[in-house]
């Protein structure tokens, strides 16, 4: 199954079938063959994809009960990567998909938390620039550097709802400096758009020297995970993070791993904030460490 699904995708489809799919966040994979199809294709998407996509993402609105684009109760989505052999760090992942003008709006009403749908929106237009258009990510930090000035933050999650906007903003105008282009607002384009980015990766100049030291195929190509969001940035009862169920530098049956509070994902991978370990997740959230171990 990894052969077609790559490991996160088949991961996902064994936790399904284990423990049921109300315990897992709904979404589909796009196979390794069309990678390879797109490959072998010049970088041209496989006749029957756009199609295979639409579908399949509608079936996942129908489970979700949102839509994307919805300016009431917008569905949010993650374009992820799936290399049959794990490749940490040298593929690419586009967070909060779907999100726009309208949807940041009526992610803020239905959540009645402003902030959270904002960050989420200066992270996705932050993410979607870098990785679909190439937007330097020097240039996104050093936007993010002097709006944490001008705010007396220390961190991302000093600034306040006003900053983050002005940081969509900024954002938008590097990406239009940069590509000529209007930041795309229709859900359906950036999401062709994503796709294309991560099977792109897997092409690009770090994977492959990746794939040559580790003995990879560069036939191999990845897979793509479409999938519902689950937000670890909407506040400080909320967390992102990384776990094992052994420890990861011993190999003791004992849990081990780092999260971070009020954060996605690439917060604890990237390094912008310094996460904590997994041991002090008792302390800080005791239901959620208890349900999780």
């Amino acid at each position: 199954m990894r052969e077609l699904l790559g490991g996160k995708g088949a991961n996902v489809a064994e936790m399904t079938r284990v423990l049921g799919p109300e315990r897992v966040p709904a979404g589909f994979t796009i196979t390794t063959e069309a990678c390879v199809a797109y490959m072998e294709a010049g970088r041209t998407e496989p006749e029957g994809l756009e199609d295979e996509v639409a579908a399949h993402l509608a079936a996942l609105e129908e489970r979700a009960g949102r839509r994307l684009d919805d300016p009431d109760d917008p569905l949010l989505v993650s374009v992820r990567s799936g290399a049959r052999e794990s490749m940490p760090g040298m593929l690419d992942t586009v967070l909060n998909l779907g999100l726009g003008d309208r949807a940041v709006e009526g992610l803020a009403r239905v959540t009645g938390n402003e902030r959270f749908a904002w960050d989420s929106y200066r992270r996705f237009v932050q993410m979607f620039g870098n990785v679909c258009r190439g937007v330097p990510g020097e240039d996104l930090e050093r936007a993010i550097a002097e709006r944490k000035r001008q705010a007396g933050a220390e961190d991302d999650t000093g600034l306040g709802t006003e900053d983050l906007k002005v940081l969509v903003v900024d954002f938008k105008r590097l990406y239009r400096e940069r590509t000529g282009e209007d930041f795309p607002l229709d859900p359906q384009e950036q999401l062709r758009q994503a796709i294309r980015a991560v099977f792109d990766s897997w092409l690009g100049d770090r994977a492959v020297e990746y794939r040559r030291i580790n003995g990879i195929p560069d036939s191999w190509g990845t897979a793509v995970n479409v999938q519902q969001m689950v937000f670890g940035n909407t506040g400080e009862r909320s967390c992102s993070g990384v776990a094992f169920s052994r420890d990861e530098i011993t190999g003791a049956p004992e849990p081990s791993g780092d999260f971070l509070v009020n954060a996605q994902g690439e917060d604890v991978v990237s390094g912008v904030r310094t996460p904590r370990d997994l041991s002090e997740m008792a302390e800080v959230m005791p239901e959620a460490h208890g349900e999780l171990l």
